[in-house]
């Protein structure tokens, strides 16, 4: 199925089922390591390094396909929070929790600074950012949420969380459900709260990690 809705059939089908295939092998061998070839992808989905090389041009056009693909998960859920109505503490929280079960925060920790991001993954980093500051700022009027963390501080706390890895994929979504109830309640506003130490991370510094590490990526 497209994402227009639209049925594929014949080789659109069959080329659509096998971008899927080498989009999680890809997940899978990048967030393993980051500096792997393509050929380990390739091997990974089962398919020949031709046909890999035919639908991307290079590792970094693989890179920025499957960032992507965590970048429109990510949006997916925040308007679905956005959209949602009722108590915006709940809003948050539930966001929080779809978005670790999502595992989109791995990829930035993997693969931020492998590669070039093109202008439409900068639109929708912006995209990303004012809705996610929007629901941040929502919870926020709600007086249920610490005034003095910042929604960077939510964001880094989210990619710490990403690099849980114990046991299979099921343990590791598990204590990664655990631990975030941990953080939540640690984002909650109330008496009694020790201060937060610093500085909150400021958008430079965010943004700094995607510059390339070396004018020498692979390709």
């Amino acid at each position: 199925m497209a994402a227009d809705g639209v049925r594929l059939r014949g080789r659109q089908a069959q080329a659509a089922r096998n971008d899927e295939v080498i989009l999680q092998a890809a997940r899978e061998v990048f967030l393993a390591d980051p500096d792997a070839p393509i050929s380990a992808v390739a091997a990974r989905a089962g398919v020949g390094i031709g046909a890999l090389y035919h639908r991307y041009a290079s590792k970094q056009d693989l890179l920025r396909t499957l960032c992507r693909s965590g970048q429109e998960t990510y949006l997916r859920e925040l308007r679905r929070a956005l959209a949602r109505q009722g108590d915006p503490w709940e809003s948050f929280t539930e966001f929080l929790r779809s978005i670790v079960a999502a595992g989109t925060h791995g990829l930035v920790t993997r693969l931020a600074g492998m590669f070039v991001p093109d202008e439409e993954q900068l639109a929708i980093a912006e995209q990303m950012r004012a809705g996610s500051i929007e629901l941040f700022e929502k919870a926020s009027a709600s007086g249920r949420l610490r005034a003095d963390v910042s929604y960077l501080d939510v964001e880094f706390l989210l990619e710490f969380l990403a690099q849980v890895q114990l046991g299979d994929a099921e343990r590791t979504a598990e204590l990664r459900q655990r631990y975030l109830a941990v953080i939540i309640d640690g984002l909650r506003g109330g008496s009694g709260r020790t201060p937060l130490p610093g500085e909150p991370p400021t958008w430079q510094e965010q943004t700094a990690r995607w510059v390339p590490r070396s004018a020498g990526l692979p390709g």
